[in-house]
């Protein structure tokens, strides 16, 4: 019964297209118009709707669970955090498409709320990050993903999920300029055949992220999609859990945060954004915003 409650694209694979979106609200808006507008009228095969901490806030609300995003800083390395009021990640087939929900979705919410980022994003080689390593290996399948990404419990709570939203810029030609054996030590896999290096450095980014390797374990659901701009690249990351707790503990260790070994991926990528949204369930094939409206 919780996965028929989730919105869609939060099980649902990956994409070939997708637009990343940010709103904030419009100085001295009251946000519930809009939000009764999405409820009626938003189509779940759209995307999927996130709502962060500050505008459950302005409507007096709460959602158990929901925080802000944390801004940390380790040796070396910085973690921002850009908090907004809405997250909306539009899937689909073409751009053309995603731009038409778009304009639904900025028609839907008038001027009460006004657009602050936008980055359209994309499937590359099969589910691969733009440097060429296999994504999301560790994503928990079929029930194990349900149990890691969705709440199961509590009115208005039940099939939704919690969802951290990063932007990460890659240097590329910094992490090409590696050899072959460096870049796989990085990573902490070989990017031909996508197996773990048992060998490779404490700081390797799958060594510091391995889900398995918390306690509790940090599993979650990532849908993370690659993006590209005239002068910066990288990966929107986009991870799906039933609390912000597991990816908390991933992010607070990938910063050297739990025993000082910075995750190598800092050696050529900086994330340039940070948010926690709330992505509530449907009921009757509209949003359930129960918490948070008459």
């Amino acid at each position: 019964m919780t996965a028929s409650t989730a919105q869609p694209g939060i099980l649902a694979p990956v994409p070939p297209c997708g637009r990343s979106m940010t709103f904030r609200l419009a100085f001295e808006a009251d946000p519930r118009p809009a939000l009764a507008k999405l409820r009626k009228h938003f189509e779940p095969d759209w995307g999927v709707i996130g709502i962060g901490e500050p505008l459950v806030r302005a409507l007096g609300k709460t959602v158990p669970g929901l925080r802000g995003f944390p801004s940390l800083a380790g040796p070396g390395c910085s973690v921002p955090a850009t908090q907004a009021e809405l997250w909306l990640l539009l899937r689909g087939a073409d751009r053309g498409a995603l731009f038409d929900a778009g304009e639904r979705v900025k028609a839907l919410l008038g001027s009460d709320f006004v657009l602050d980022d936008a980055i359209d994003t994309f499937l590359y080689d099969g589910g691969r990050d733009l440097t060429g390593y296999e994504d999301g290996t560790e994503n928990p399948q079929d029930e194990a993903a349900i149990e890691a990404a969705l709440v199961t419990a509590g009115a208005g709570l039940a099939g939704s999920s919690f969802v951290a939203v990063q932007r990460w810029a890659h240097d590329l030609e910094h992490f090409h300029a590696h050899t072959q054996a460096e870049q796989d030590d990085i990573i902490g896999r070989r990017r031909a055949d996508n197996e773990e290096l048992d060998d490779a450095p404490d700081s390797a980014h799958v060594k510091r992220s391995a889900q398995e390797s918390y306690e509790p374990p940090a599993f979650m659901l990532r849908r993370s999609m690659p993006w590209a701009g005239a002068r910066e690249q990288g990966l929107e990351f986009i991870a799906f859990g039933k609390s912000f707790d597991a990816f908390e503990s991933v992010l607070r260790r990938m910063a050297g945060l739990e025993d000082g070994i910075v995750d190598a991926l800092f050696s050529f990528s900086r994330p340039l954004t940070g948010g926690y949204y709330w992505c509530p369930p449907l009921k009757d094939g509209r949003l359930d915003l129960s918490l948070l409206l008459p």
